[in-house]
């Protein structure tokens, strides 16, 4: 175990070293996804308004409730990220196949690339989600620095996610389209837009067994409430832990098969 463990750490380190190649590399997706476009990537943050906007505007079920614009556009940007980072492991190192094969970048390398790739993205929500919340009249206040933590987590998780679901997609190439499928679903079975807080039946049940709600939950709900969901913060924390644990054995045990299988 330990030498699988030194394995995973040399390759994440390597790939540190490489940050130049990954950091240009996931710049150069971005634009490339947008070529010949007139508005750029600046579609990002108009698909991230026009979502925010669609939920706010037909899903709201007490139009007299102030914060519902912002449940739905914190909630939304935290979703979206997970959602796309989710969805491109599935199949990352399928795509990603001719590199691996014909060159000596780290297997981390990729997964970097990809997490980067999704916070840039991410980023142009955010100031979607900046400009709703200044629409809405919300005032600022000191406890939205509440959830600097929970966001924290959730880029902290975000390469240990890519990594496992890179790995099951060279094994079980399939898992690219289950993945992809439920994540689409997922957005319905998920308090984006909707909450379950308190109540029972299928309702709760997903509300409240739903990992990804709790994901949600503290990166919101200090902006929303400017309460601090500790328990939730360290649900997310274990979670995280558990993600890098098997992230880093998949790793250090299977990154040199993976030019292999594929």
């Amino acid at each position: 175990m330990q030498q699988i463990l030194k394995s995973a750490i040399t390759d994440i380190r390597a790939a540190i070293a490489f940050r130049r190649v990954w950091i240009a590399l996931a710049a150069e997706d971005i634009g490339d996804q947008h070529r010949r476009t007139t508005l750029g990537p600046l579609w990002l943050l108009i698909n991230y308004l026009l979502f925010a906007a669609t939920f706010i505007f037909l899903f709201n079920p007490n139009p007299a409730d102030h914060t519902y614009p912002v449940y739905v556009a914190t909630g939304l940007l935290v979703w979206y990220y997970l959602m796309e980072a989710l969805s491109l492991a599935a199949g990352l190192f399928q795509r990603e196949e001719s590199f691996i094969r014909g060159t000596t970048l780290p297997i981390s390398t990729y997964v970097m690339r990809t997490a980067l790739q999704c916070l840039i993205r991410a980023g142009y929500g955010f100031v979607g989600c900046v400009i709703i919340l200044v629409i809405s009249g919300v005032v600022p206040t000191w406890s939205w620095l509440g959830a600097l933590p929970g966001l924290a987590l959730v880029i902290l998780v975000t390469p240990a996610f890519i990594a496992i679901f890179a790995f099951a997609g060279v094994w079980f190439p399939d898992s690219q389209f289950l993945v992809g499928n439920f994540m689409r679903v997922g957005m319905f079975i998920t308090p984006v837009f909707w909450s379950g807080a308190g109540e029972g039946g299928l309702r709760g049940f997903l509300y409240y067994f739903n990992p990804f709600t709790y994901f949600l939950e503290i990166a919101r709900q200090p902006i929303v409430d400017g309460t601090i969901p500790w328990s939730a913060l360290g649900l997310c924390a274990f979670i995280t832990a558990l993600c890098w644990v098997l992230a880093l054995y998949l790793l250090g045990r299977f990154r040199r098969q993976v030019a292999l299988i594929l």
